[in-house]
């Protein structure tokens, strides 16, 4: 059995409904019940021209290797009308990133583990943490002291209705 975080992030076609709809198929993919985080309403990082993003992160205990939880995840993201381009950080329907898996580090074509930025990013930090204070990143450190390099991104916590519930202020 392993361990592992799964991002999720929308900014089409009403973002909390597809970011709770995947919440719930991940548990397809997990042995029990997974633990979720808050929603975090973020600003687009990359292509500004867009609406922000609803974010969340999950935990997942799982029995399937990395590679095809990656692709079980695509799976989800294409039932959610996911259509992939070229362009990063585009706006899309359903994003579900394969964060971490236990403490593995891994560099292949297909997968890397830990996602590779995801030590920079404030809407995957913040979830995280809220789901564990402790978290360690493989290769970078505390959770707790990587999410202070994040203070200049926007993100607020919200409720299930998309209404605010608070900002966070660069800790955890």
């Amino acid at each position: 059995m392993s361990t592992a975080y799964i991002g999720l992030g929308s900014n089409l076609e009403r973002p909390v409904e597809q970011v709770r709809g995947a919440m719930d198929e991940l548990a397809e993919l997990a042995k029990d019940e997974p633990r979720c985080s808050s929603l975090y309403r973020t600003a687009p990082i990359g292509v500004g021209d867009q609406p922000d993003f609803i974010n969340a992160c999950c935990r997942i205990d799982t029995e399937f290797p990395p590679e095809i939880l990656l692709a079980k995840l695509l799976e989800i993201e294409a039932k959610h009308g996911r259509r992939r381009t070229q362009v990063q950080a585009a706006p899309r329907t359903l994003d579900l990133d394969l964060l971490l898996y236990d403490q593995l580090v891994q560099s292949s074509p297909t997968l890397t583990l830990p996602h590779p930025r995801l030590h920079e990013r404030a809407f995957v930090l913040y979830p995280l943490l809220e789901l564990e204070p402790d978290l360690q990143i493989p290769g970078h450190g505390p959770a707790a002291e990587l999410v202070r390099h994040c203070v200049d991104q926007r993100i607020e916590r919200v409720d299930g209705n998309g209404v605010r519930a608070r900002e966070p202020k660069g800790e955890a």
